[in-house]
């Protein structure tokens, strides 16, 4: 009897060692171009969840996880596709994190994703077109839609009591979708959009572009371009011709790289991007701390969380192939279950695997609506003394 059952474990051992593999999760970021300050933290976030799991051998009977990246550019829809195509045919990934501005992240849905039926999920791409864009159900996103957005820009600037603005966005599907939405939002409430009008990112000067925003007035300029590019540039000639000394930051220009451009001159100003003051937020930015890096920038939380969903969905499946596991990403995602927080990835895969369900809450409240995108909590920001701080949440 007692040979029987060395030899029955032994069996098991084997099994379990052959199911093993090292699963590869694609990280797809701009890491050149206009958002090259933000993403360094949005990698290091999704790799944290990565190494957690790796290190809990609770994966699929002991498997690794291991990281892969490209560069998106955030811009070139081209270069975006072809790294996305390399991931997938040459270094075979299981799945994308990613990518994150949504030009590029509509193009590798469409051309890559699709086409090999390979799971995405963005941490940052916010257009309201990728709530409706074709995906077979593999697209999902942890950052909100632009359409939530704009309702917070709305509520924020009428709180402190303006209702007239001038809006300039970059010239792509992010600026475009976050303009219409917010502006759509803003005169719907009673406020009064002075003009609407793009700006071109990588230019030199952008004098004419402020010329044209001041002649129409507002009482603040909303500005919905990229920190490292054509937004800065914009507020940068505002304050050279006094034009404007007071603006409106989304998502895609909150970055310690305002700060470094403008110290005090953005005293006053104010903005807001995704985040949230749940527990999960907390213990990520230790976590993220103890790593070496920055767990308060723009989307690391939601960078964690997305390459979290991604292992927790294969947990629940049974399987790290696309094909089974897009249908478990909303279930993980959402009650019912057992919530689970940044640093307990171990323990959700556990229970997954013993046929539990949990509710994964992560480093930003997670909640999937609709076409599997985040219902949207953002946090508050203003300028004083040379800095932005978080002053509420909504």
């Amino acid at each position: 009897m007692k040979n029987l059952l060395m030899a029955t474990t032994a069996i098991t051992m084997m099994s379990g060692a052959a199911l093993a593999e090292d699963v590869k999760i694609g990280v797809i970021l701009g890491f050149t171009g206009p958002l090259e300050s933000i993403t360094p933290a949005m990698g290091a976030g999704a790799e944290l969840a990565m190494a957690e799991v790796s290190e809990s051998g609770a994966l699929l009977d002991g498997s690794t996880v291991t990281s892969v990246r490209a560069d998106s550019t955030c811009i070139d829809a081209g270069a975006a596709t072809t790294a996305a195509e390399r991931l997938v045919t040459a270094d075979k990934v299981n799945a994308i994190m990613g990518a994150d501005c949504s030009g590029v992240t509509g193009a590798i849905l469409a051309n890559v994703a699709l086409a090999n039926g390979v799971v995405m999920i963005s941490p940052s791409a916010t257009s309201p077109g990728l709530s409706t864009a074709e995906d077979n159900g593999l697209f999902f996103r942890t950052a909100p839609s632009d359409a939530r957005q704009g309702v917070i820009i709305t509520n924020i600037l009428q709180d402190r009591g303006v209702n007239e603005v001038a809006l300039t966005y970059t010239n792509n599907d992010y600026g475009k979708g976050l303009a219409d939405a917010f502006q759509a939002s803003f005169e719907a409430a009673g406020g009064t959009v002075t003009i609407s009008a793009a700006h071109e990112d990588g230019k030199a000067d952008y004098s004419a572009e402020v010329g044209a925003l001041a002649s129409a007035g507002g009482e603040v300029l909303v500005v919905a371009g990229y920190v490292d590019q054509g937004g800065s540039g914009v507020i940068r000639a505002a304050l050279d011709t006094g034009a404007f000394d007071t603006f409106y930051v989304p998502d895609g220009m909150v970055g310690e790289k305002l700060n470094e451009n403008f110290g005090a001159e953005m005293n006053g100003s104010y903005g807001a991007y995704p985040g949230t003051d749940n527990a999960g937020s907390g213990l990520f930015v230790e976590l993220a701390a103890a790593a070496g890096f920055d767990g308060t920038g723009a989307f690391a939380p939601e960078s964690y969380d997305a390459a979290a969903l991604i292992m927790l969905a294969m947990q629940a499946a049974g399987s790290s192939a696309s094909a089974d596991f897009k249908d478990h990403v909303m279930d993980v995602a959402n009650a019912p279950g057992e919530q689970i927080m940044p640093g307990e990835l171990a323990k959700g895969l556990e229970i997954l695997a013993a046929g539990g369900a949990i509710d994964y809450v992560g480093a930003s409240a997670v909640e999937l609506i609709g076409p599997g995108e985040s219902a949207g909590n953002y946090q508050e920001i203003e300028f004083a003394d040379g800095v932005y701080s978080t002053i509420g949440y909504r």
